[in-house]
């Protein structure tokens, strides 16, 4: 992929991002979360990650985000009202803004293993798929098991919490 390409996505992510924040309505900020991992899917593919990049459709882009809307949905959240400005908070936010920057720029600045090679996977019958799947579940089966019972309490709690009782 070009290198144009490649910052066109980055601008596509970015902006999207940002509205994601800036959007007063959760419904239109969810769909800009949407765009914004297809755009960070369209970066996986051009880094020649195919896989994550079709990983981060299909989980992200889509049983999340449609988690995310059932829940929004289930809610009834409305658009948030306008708000008058909070001087010190603002001032505080753009101060972690600027500190949390340069924590990355001095990390990004003496980071020594970017060039590091990996070492292939193994070829054989399999694909990478089962490579990454041997992995998974042989190595990170308990995790697996406990962020799956994680979201599946969480779905049942926002149930709960949305009922409404009757008088």
């Amino acid at each position: 992929m070009s290198p144009l390409l490649f910052w066109v996505f980055v601008a596509i992510m970015l902006f999207f991002g940002g509205m994601v924040v800036l959007n007063r309505n959760p419904v239109a900020s969810a769909l800009s979360l949407v765009v914004s991992f297809l755009a960070l899917a369209a970066l996986y593919v051009s880094l020649d990650a195919y896989f994550i990049g079709v990983i981060q459709i299909l989980v992200y882009a889509g049983a999340v985000m449609v988690l995310f809307l059932f829940i929004i949905m289930l809610l009834d959240l409305k658009a948030e009202s306008r708000r008058r400005l909070n001087f010190p908070a603002t001032c505080g936010g753009f101060l972690v803004i600027f500190l949390f920057v340069t924590v990355v720029a001095d990390v990004s600045h003496r980071f020594e293993g970017g060039n590091a090679k990996f070492q292939a996977i193994s070829q054989g019958p399999q694909g990478d798929v089962w490579h990454v799947g041997m992995v998974l579940f042989q190595h990170f089966n308990i995790a697996l098991q406990v962020v799956g019972t994680l979201i599946l309490v969480a779905s049942i709690g926002v149930v709960i919490l949305s009922k409404r009782e009757l008088k």
